[in-house]
């Protein structure tokens, strides 16, 4: 369960999706003035080097945001969280979703942000250090438990397991559903992997269930090397916020452009 780190990953077509979604979820609820809350169940060391051994060994950075950095509009939440992550620290710096939130957040905005990997931990409170931000050293899914529903009541989830334990992703839709009771207002966002043997797929049919009106978004994408089980990466967001469909639409024709 703490074997898995991302760092080897950090920056690849997933990571593009997901965090293009998420700053636009973010962007669009700071548009008003009242405070809201951002928790994330599994949060990693958040601030990566695309150039360090963990990302060349891998390439898949150079096929992900090295390729389609350009693409996105100068205006775009993401774009905005990018360069000043690395106007902070460097060309080939690159953020997680613990720090797009922070740089897209406000100081009146509480950030609770879980990571179980003792060294991913230590990574993370030496990236990420503000008054408004609290590290936890937890389980994220007992944290959001216990948390929910958070103060502020308005906010976001983010849900990003390894999915190296196969029992995810049958703890998932019984966790998200209990949070949801609780926290009825939150925008919940689950990011999972979409695998040659479509372990998901049963878990989407009880979220489904669970969730009627969620909105789902997937991208496909060839395999990174040969024996690669990853074929593409999806989001299920539960309470999107308006105009959510229209950005992933958007997403969509921004990764369909060859180039």
């Amino acid at each position: 369960m703490l074997s898995y780190q991302h760092a080897y990953h950090a920056g690849n077509l997933a990571d593009v999706q997901k965090h293009a979604i998420l700053a636009s979820v973010l962007e669009y609820l700071t548009r008003k003035d009242k405070p809201l809350s951002y928790i994330e169940t599994h949060a990693g060391r958040g601030l990566y080097d695309l150039g360090g051994a963990e990302a060349q060994k891998t390439g898949e950075a150079e096929k992900g945001i090295a390729r389609l950095s350009d693409r996105f509009p100068a205006d775009h939440p993401y774009t905005r969280a990018l360069k000043g992550v690395r106007a902070a620290h460097g060309p080939r710096a690159y953020p997680g979703s613990p720090l797009i939130a922070a740089s897209l957040l406000r100081e009146t905005d509480r950030l609770h942000l879980a990571e179980l990997h003792p060294q991913e931990h230590a990574a993370l409170t030496q990236a990420l250090a503000a008054p408004n931000v609290t590290i936890h050293r937890q389980d994220g899914f007992e944290l959001a438990q216990s948390l929910c529903p958070p103060d502020p009541r308005r906010g976001v989830m983010l849900i990003d397991p390894s999915w190296e334990v196969k029992a995810d992703y049958a703890r998932v839709p019984k966790a998200m559903a209990q949070i949801h009771r609780k926290w009825n207002v939150g925008v919940l966002m689950l990011w999972y992997p979409i695998l040659q043997d479509a372990p998901h797929a049963p878990m989407l049919k009880a979220l489904g269930r669970e969730f009627p009106e969620a909105l789902r978004h997937e991208v496909r994408f060839p395999p990174i090397r040969p024996g690669h089980r990853m074929r593409g990466s999806g989001m299920f967001v539960v309470n999107p916020p308006w105009g959510l469909a229209e950005e992933t639409r958007a997403l969509d024709r921004l990764l369909a452009r060859q180039g």
